[in-house]
Formats: C-alpha cells, structure tokens, sequence
C-alpha cells in the first residue's frame, strides 16, 4: 500500500506528525492520523488552496480506506474531511 506523502517511515523527519500505516497513528504522538498537529499545519501550509489540501486529504482517505476496512466510511470522512473550517461564504 501507498501512503501518500509522509508514511511515517524512517525518512520522515522527527516531529513530522506523518501517518504511520496500517493503523493510520502519527509517528510523533500517537494519535489518530491526522492528529490535531498536523491538523494545524495542513491549514497553514496549503492556505487558501482548500481544493489542493481536499485532494490530498482524499487521497490519504482512500489509502486508510484500504487499510482500515473494518471501521465505517463516515467515520473516516470525518477523522479525514470533518476538522476542516467552513469556507467563508462568497458575497
């Protein structure tokens, strides 16, 4: 399986906060990837561009999907999507 970015392998840099798969931990804390560190940094690094950070977001959603098979799809939409701010409405 293919985690993208951040596997949580030995070439992830301490402090990554990068998920470590099959279980979907982060390989710093421990918690449920993406842990509310990562959180914090995925909003500040992609910024305004909510479409790109959806897209990877989806995409480690679907790598976790494979992996967690046992637990709900809503579930894991909301560990992946239901953090996410709401976008401020266009006037």
């Amino acid at each position: 399986m293919t985690v993208p970015e951040g596997d949580g392998s030995a070439a992830a840099a301490p402090g990554e906060h990068a998920p470590v798969s099959p279980d979907w931990t982060c390989g710093s804390c421990g918690a449920d990837w993406p842990c509310e560190v990562k959180r914090d940094r995925l909003l500040s690094e992609y910024g305004a561009d909510r479409a790109m950070l959806s897209v990877y977001l989806g995409a480690c959603l679907a790598a976790a999907a494979e992996d967690l098979r046992g637990r709900g799809s809503i579930t894991l939409q909301e560990r992946f999507f239901g953090w996410l701010p709401p976008r401020p409405k266009k006037e």
